[in-house]
């Protein structure tokens, strides 16, 4: 493998014009393009991408300082990335900065929330511009800005899905979806899928399916149904056979009616897991055929992310009961949203039911621009386009190191996972943090996650480039040829 490496080094000495290559044997090496130093263990590092911009100087509190308040005032249940946790400080589009003011490529995005960019200028002026004239009064009173963010979200959607009721995250939007599907059906069951992740409030972690993020309280009424994992998963890609536990489950585990399904069109904090082709779309007919509602989690692959589609679902030909969003909704603005048709919505109407903060001025103003980003820098197409040159980048990397068992996902929201064996799919959970070490030390960032905690979670900013996507790939290239 290091012979290989070698090979590779050389290859990309010699044809540095061709790649656009800035390599660290060329002098002056700005400060905020430390990435670009001399690694350790090989000869040279890509360079990190031009970018103009240099983020005014830090003179705040050090790492160490924050980590010891963070530990002695903060939850304990808290945790960071990397050995050494980073102080970030600025962050512009695509990019972060540390207190020294080291920029780093940030290919997670905040857990797939920044979607416009780190700080889009956009953004920052719709949310500075609705602050001065009214950060908070209630919706008791009228606003303009609630419900014209509400009207521009209900022209994304199809059909008839139209009502939106404003939460505060992807947590609360699953809660609120769940008690609707209850409440409009009348009856308590849920089915969602092994290995999903919806929120760690009572019903949302009921419905999550993966005991890393489930504690021992009482969570009723949830059947957790064959994940139709094409990677992992007993019937491979074959969506059908997975729908058929669907059915099985109503038949020998419920009444034979249930309140509805709920799932994600990518399974996120799950390691960017793919649904199998057609599933989806036998799965909402089952659970229409017994008069549930069908939920789509929205929350990490909405947004344009997708890049063939601007929701997840539509990616799988069918339109939900009820969608539940966040994340991307607000670009790091504390946002979330649950939208459905007229008629199920009145089921709220049987009692009094308001969100204090949901609809806030400040926080709809700063999600309406977010839409008109996402539209105006095409941010939907670039997804595609450049997920699309990212993922084939990522597949040719699997042809060349072992470690990488699947490469998938769609549009900019794309998995690798790391196996110490391809045939036995063993999960390389000590190597995929080696490996992230490595590529913090060349200045990428990236998350992870998955069941054993071994899926790269690559969920960038939808402003990522082709030149990102190539400094991306070919640092991870380095750190995975030093296993």
């Amino acid at each position: 493998m290091r012979r290989l490496m070698g090979r590779r080094l050389s290859s990309l000495i010699a044809g540095a014009g061709r790649r656009r290559f800035s390599f660290l044997a060329q002098p002056a090496v700005a400060p905020a393009e430390a990435g670009a130093i001399l690694h350790k263990d090989a000869k040279v590092v890509p360079r990190i991408p031009r970018f103009d911009y240099t983020p005014p100087p830090y003179d705040g509190p050090r790492a160490e300082e924050i980590l010891r308040k963070r530990s002695e005032f903060l939850s304990p249940s808290l945790f960071h990335l990397y050995r050494k946790p980073l102080n970030i400080v600025n962050g512009r589009m695509q990019y972060l900065f540390d207190e020294d003011g080291r920029r780093y490529l940030d290919a997670f995005g905040g857990i797939a929330t920044v979607c416009c960019g780190h700080c889009h200028p956009d953004v920052i002026e719709a949310i500075i511009n609705q602050t001065k004239r009214l950060q908070h009064s209630t919706i008791f009173y009228l606003n303009h800005a609630i419900a014209d963010f509400a009207e521009a979200l209900a022209s994304k959607m199809p059909g008839d899905l139209k009502v939106v009721f404003f939460t505060n995250s992807g947590t609360e939007a699953n809660e609120l979806a769940l008690m609707i599907a209850r409440l409009y059906t009348g009856c308590h069951d849920i089915i969602s899928l092994r290995n999903s992740y919806h929120g760690n409030a009572a019903g949302t972690m009921g419905a999550t399916a993966q005991c890393n993020w489930k504690f021992n309280v009482i969570q009723s009424g949830v059947h957790h149904a064959l994940n139709p994992d094409p990677y992992r998963g007993v019937f491979g890609a074959d969506g059908e056979k997975y729908a058929r536990d669907v059915k099985e489950i109503i038949d020998f585990g419920t009444s034979g009616q249930i309140a509805g399904f709920i799932s994600e069109s990518i399974q996120g904090v799950g390691g960017i897991v793919e649904l199998a082709p057609g599933y989806m779309s036998a799965v909402y007919k089952i659970i229409r055929n017994v008069g549930g509602l069908c939920i789509a989690d929205e929350v990490q692959a909405g947004f344009a992310r997708t890049g063939s589609h601007f929701w997840g679902f539509e990616t799988h030909g069918v339109v939900p009961d009820i969608v539940t969003m966040a994340k991307g909704i607000g670009n790091g603005i504390p946002i979330g949203a649950v939208i459905t048709t007229p008629k199920i919505a009145q089921v709220l109407t049987q009692r009094s039911y308001f969100n204090t903060f949901g609809g806030n001025p400040a926080c709809t103003a700063g999600g309406h621009a977010v839409l008109k980003v996402i539209d105006k820098e095409n941010l939907q197409q670039n997804a595609l386009v450049v997920g699309s040159y990212l993922k084939n980048r990522l597949k040719a990397l699997q042809d060349k190191h072992e470690i990488i068992g699947d490469v998938r996902g769609e549009g900019l929201m794309l998995g690798v996972e790391l196996v110490t064996d391809r045939h036995l799919k063993t999960p390389a959970k000590a190597e995929i943090l080696h490996v992230m070490e490595e590529m913090k030390g060349m200045g990428v960032l990236v998350g992870k996650g998955g069941f054993y905690g071994n899926v790269f979670r690559i969920t960038p900013p939808l402003c990522f480039t082709k030149e990102d996507s190539d400094f991306f790939v070919d640092v991870m290239d380095i750190a995975m040829s030093k296993l």
